[in-house]
């Protein structure tokens, strides 16, 4: 029936889900053309659960950089509710840096899932683009940053995440970064107050 099809996903069959996801991003991130089988044995479900949840390598890959991406989107309004607008805008940063760790370790395996003729075709960054117009309004409102700042400004301000690559060290590198950004973009912001982010 239709209604079944579409319900919620029982606890159980969520958990496997998960599983999978989690267990398929840690295998795909170190090698992009990971067995499947490996992957099903390592999240601890048959074949037969594996691919009633992802019927091909390509909508595994597909859903991990969907779920990885909405992962740091969801983050965003969850921080506001616990941090300043400007802490909350910085720790989310720290979020995504951990995604584009995440997406150039998957990069090839994305590569692969999206270069088939006639296959899916790689998710719209919009979930993140939202989050940060969340996040620099609500720095706007409080005068924690410079006005004016736009998603697709810090994005390009941000861009050299992508060039860090996850097998080195990156994380010092990223949080230098990160710094910085905030830095330029407290600058010349109406509340600037000579406030700097506890370390």
């Amino acid at each position: 029936m239709q209604h079944e099809k579409d319900a919620p996903l029982r606890s159980d069959a969520q958990r496997n889900r998960e599983r999978i996801l989690q267990v398929a991003l840690t295998e795909l991130t170190l090698c992009p053309d990971a067995p499947l089988s490996a992957i099903a044995r390592k999240a601890g479900v048959g074949q037969a659960t594996f691919y009633r949840n992802f019927p091909s390598r390509e909508a595994l890959v597909l859903e991990i950089y969907r779920h990885e991406m909405h992962q740091v989107a969801d983050s965003a309004a969850q921080l506001l509710d616990e941090l300043p607008p400007d802490r909350a805008l910085r720790a989310w940063m720290d979020r995504l840096a951990e995604f584009a760790m995440t997406k150039a370790g998957l990069a090839d395996a994305i590569r692969l899932a999206t270069s088939t003729p006639g296959g899916p075709e790689k998710p719209a960054h919009t979930p993140v683009a939202d989050a940060a117009e969340l996040l620099l309004r609500a720095n706007d409102a409080a005068g924690a940053i410079r006005p004016g700042m736009t998603p697709d400004d810090l994005m390009l301000a941000i861009g050299g995440l992508w060039q860090l690559t996850p097998a080195d060290d990156w994380r010092p590198r990223a949080a230098r970064l990160l710094d910085l950004v905030m830095d330029g973009l407290r600058a010349g912001a109406p509340g600037a107050d000579g406030r700097s982010l506890p370390s």
